[in-house]
């Protein structure tokens, strides 16, 4: 059964509380009456009240003034409405900044009256239903969108919780696919500044100069094409968080100014010359062995030193395989409720292929394969019909040439996956019309990665298309 909503009467005349009360149960809710304000803290400390009504003028120590400002001290959503005499409208007009929610004039209209709890018990339950679906989004999307049952991805989440309230900057690293964004999502959304900006920006997908007005903004006039002034992601991160992804692809000129902002926690508009303070956190991620390039000089120390105050390593979807059942299901659900499929299972075949799989795109690339697969699936769940074709090599497949089988196990993963990359880069190139850009966003990589493995495999983009 329904919980009666319930309502607190205060009014020092009997004969006005006692006809609220009976006029309200009637109307089917649980009411509360009180005479005066100590009476009032009484049943508010023993019973959970939705909405009050109460009258400005009270008897005793304790105005009704006084007394709103108790209610909203121990709920601050409490739906309070005042009953105020003709003379006394400013005063309601005062408990209204304080506050209050509505008011009505002596004598009270009961229908008016019922009128007001409705609408007001509407509305907080609105606001209750909004902030319930908020969290629930922020549950879904942030947190159980990690499935996991790896325990070194578990170790990664409770290392996470234990700083994602700090200011600490925080570097993820980790092949292409595995999940940083997701992971520097579950950092902003599940701490403190969850209700702040989240701003992503990637590194590598942009020129020097675009990415430093991507940055840090630009005056008017600043360059040929700066029409009007830009607010640069800085700016737009200021109290939240600010994600760097692929920062190991930052130019040294940028890496330069970058680490200058982090140790003044300031910076100017390209062209300006007033300075702009930031409340932010950096949360930054690179799918290259960081170390590695501080060793070549490409990469700045002093950056690194303050980008990575905390260093997470995110394993491999290959070395986390008992995650892939989990992983599926997830997937599965997603795109079934989306394309409004039932879907109940996978063929165990299905799945032992995708166990077996090295998966080199790590969990995009098993995203995509189930996205594909929801699509395809006329039955009621994932058969091998349903998988497009390429999507995953049969069974790992052991003759990638078609001339031999390779004699080592390293050789023949190596193989099969440059033959899988090999095809799926044509494949993608194929759709895109050759338009390099295109298929880089559709294959969920960088134009530069994409560029260095048509040249390691001798591809040939079909056509002319656009960059």
């Amino acid at each position: 059964m329904m919980k009666r909503a319930t309502i607190l009467v205060v009014d020092d005349e009997e004969g006005i509380r006692h006809g609220l009360s009976r006029f309200f149960e009637r109307e089917g809710y649980a009411v509360e009456a009180a005479e005066d304000a100590a009476s009032a803290a009484t049943v508010v400390a023993r019973a959970k009240i939705d909405i009050a009504v109460l009258d400005l003028r009270l008897k005793g120590s304790v105005g009704g003034l006084d007394l709103l400002a108790r209610l909203k001290t121990e709920d601050p959503e409490l739906p309070v409405i005042i009953i105020t005499g003709y003379g006394s409208i400013e005063s309601a007009i005062d408990a209204m900044k304080r506050g209050a929610s509505d008011y009505i004039l002596k004598p009270v209209d009961n229908e008016a009256l019922l009128a007001l709890v409705r609408r007001n018990l509407e509305v907080a339950q609105l606001k209750r239903d909004n902030r319930y679906l908020k969290n629930a989004l922020y549950q879904k999307e942030y947190q159980r969108q990690i499935i996991t049952k790896s325990p070194e991805i578990l170790a990664i989440m409770a290392k996470l919780d234990s700083v994602k309230d700090s200011t600490a900057p925080i570097l993820i690293m980790g092949e292409s696919g595995v999940g940083k964004e997701v992971f520097a999502r579950y950092i902003h959304f599940t701490g403190n500044r969850g209700a702040s900006p989240f701003v992503s920006i990637n590194c590598a997908a942009l020129s020097e100069d675009l990415l430093l007005s991507e940055l840090f903004g630009h005056e008017k006039g600043a360059f040929t094409g700066a029409i009007e002034r830009k607010t640069g992601k800085f700016e737009l991160a200021h109290g939240g968080t600010l994600f760097l992804d692929e920062i190991g692809d930052m130019s040294p000129t940028i890496q330069a100014k970058l680490l200058r902002v982090i140790e003044e926690n300031s910076f100017e508009r390209v062209g300006g010359t007033k300075r702009i303070s930031v409340d932010l956190r950096i949360v930054a991620a690179t799918n290259h062995d960081i170390h590695e390039l501080i060793r070549a000089n490409k990469f700045r120390g002093d950056l690194y030193y303050r980008i990575a105050t905390v260093e997470i390593n995110l394993p491999p979807l290959r070395q986390r395989a008992q995650d892939i059942p989990y992983l599926a299901e997830f997937f599965i659900g997603l795109y079934a409720e989306r394309y409004h499929k039932r879907i109940d299972g996978i063929h165990p075949e299905v799945m032992r292929r995708w166990l077996e799989y090295s998966w080199p795109g790590n969990i995009r690339e098993l995203q995509n394969v189930i996205h594909q697969a929801v699509l395809l699936c006329t039955g009621s769940r994932i058969e091998s019909d349903s998988l497009a074709k390429g999507a995953v090599p049969g069974g790992m497949a052991a003759q990638v040439d078609g001339s031999r089988e390779p004699a080592l196990l390293k050789e023949g993963s190596g193989a099969a996956v440059a033959s899988y990359e090999k095809r799926r880069i044509e494949a993608a190139l194929a759709e895109a019309g050759g338009n390099k850009s295109h298929a880089a966003r559709a294959l969920g990589v960088t134009r530069k990665t994409l560029a260095k493995k048509i040249r390691r495999y001798s591809i040939g983009a079909p056509g002319d298309g656009a960059c």
